[in-house]
Parts: structure tokens; C-alpha cells; sequence
């Protein structure tokens, strides 16, 4: 192989130091990132990625609601909520397009979102009726009434004008026992405009909707549930 070698006029002037230093910089720069591009590429880059911890998230429960509603003096049993796959996860939803579902990245509910909701039914429906007895279905509650849910949207969407908002919207049935009768059935649904694009701000939209999908689904329940016990056959 041949290779040509240009040599320097003695009397020629020697590079600029000024011009050289940014051509280093640069290399200094390229050389950087391919090193950082080849770390996130072994073992050890990996296991530092895993490393940090997802941020985690939570909804409220409710504690405010109408003034006089029904007390009663029953035992409701809260089902875990039924959802579909894309939302029975700990992931948080976001919905750029009617027919995609992405998540935000580093970021999760603290629990499937249907266990988490299924929690938040239970403090809410305690915090409106301390007369009323409520617990899980897990727990092997004999119970004079169950509460059905599903989860039919659970998410954070980008509508047409751009703007980010939650959408909650959830299915609920009451069921009397031990007949195993479903009696009264709605549907609520909200939505609430996110401030930012973050994933802190789609689940503070999603809290505000939420709740209230959540005061709503209480106080229909407690007046539905207290007009059929008036009329309920004592087993």
C-alpha cells in the first residue's frame, strides 16, 4: 500500500493552535459519546439503566360528598375491577390516537390499575357511610350487596385540538345477595384537562376525573342500594 505524506515547507507556517483546539474538541466529544453509546450497550450499562427506580403514582380516594345521603346499615362487597390489557397493568396509559395505547416512560401506578381502584372504592365508600360495612371480595366477606366495576377507559388522551386530557369512564352494577341479582347498572364518565405533558400532570388530570367518576359512582350506589334494601325479601 501506498500511502502519500505531505511535508511542510520549512519556511511554510505551522497550523493555527486555535484552530486545532476545536477539531480536538470535537473529537473529544464524538469519542465521548461513543464511549457512553458502548456502555449503555454491555452488561454494566444495563444493570445502571434498571438501576433507577420508576416514579410511582397514585389516585385519591373521595371524602366529600351530597349532603343527606342514604346511611346503611348493610355489608357491600367490592369486586376487583375488570379492564383489558392495555390497562390491567401498572403502566399509565396515554392515548395519542384512537387506535394506539403508549405509556409513559418511567412511570408507573402504584399497584394494576384495578387493584388500585378496587382500593379507592373502599375508602370512599367508608369515608361516605360509616353505618355501611365494605370490604373485598378476597376477604370471604358474606355480603348483602356486590359492587361490579369495569375499567372501560382509564387513560390520558391527545383529542384533535392537541391538548392533553384524562378520560376515565367505568361501568358500574349492583348485585343483590345471595341471589345473585343484578338490580341497578350506569355508566360515569369524566374527563379533565392536563396541565402539562409530563407524566405528574397527566395523573393530576387523571386524579380530577377520577374523582369525580368516583363521588358519583358512591352516591349513586348508597341510593341505589338503600332503596332496594326497603323492598329486599329477608332471607
Amino acid at each position: 500500500m501506498i500511502r502519500a505524506t505531505a511535508r511542510a515547507h520549512p519556511g511554510a507556517p505551522s497550523a493555527a493552535p486555535s484552530a486545532a483546539r476545536p477539531c480536538a474538541a470535537r473529537r473529544a466529544l464524538l469519542l465521548g459519546a461513543g464511549a457512553a453509546a458502548l456502555s449503555a450497550c454491555t452488561p454494566l450499562g444495563a444493570i445502571q439503566q434498571a438501576a433507577v427506580p420508576p416514579a410511582l403514582y397514585r389516585l385519591s380516594p373521595k371524602s366529600t360528598f351530597r349532603e343527606g345521603l342514604p346511611k346503611l346499615a348493610a355489608q357491600l362487597v367490592i369486586d376487583e375491577p375488570t379492564a383489558g390489557a392495555a390497562v390491567d397493568t401498572d403502566r399509565i396509559a396515554v392515548r395519542p390516537h384512537p387506535l394506539m395505547i403508549e405509556y409513559y416512560p418511567a412511570a408507573r401506578w402504584v399497584d394494576r390499575a384495578p387493584l388500585m381502584v378496587q382500593t379507592l372504592l373502599v375508602e370512599s365508600f367508608e369515608n361516605a357511610d360509616e353505618d355501611l360495612s365494605v370490604g373485598r371480595r378476597a376477604t370471604g366477606l358474606a355480603a348483602d350487596y356486590t359492587l361490579l366495576t369495569e375499567l372501560r377507559e382509564f387513560q390520558v388522551e391527545a383529542p384533535e385540538n392537541g391538548a392533553l386530557e384524562a378520560y376515565v369512564r367505568l361501568n358500574f352494577k349492583l348485585v343483590a345477595e345471595p341471589g345473585g341479582l343484578i338490580f341497578a347498572a350506569t355508566t360515569i364518565e369524566r374527563r379533565a384537562p392536563a396541565a402539562a405533558s409530563g407524566p405528574l400532570a397527566g395523573v393530576e388530570a387523571m386524579d380530577a376525573a377520577f374523582g369525580k367518576v368516583i363521588r358519583r359512582a358512591v352516591e349513586w350506589s348508597l341510593d341505589q342500594a338503600a332503596a332496594h334494601w326497603k323492598t329486599r325479601p329477608r332471607w
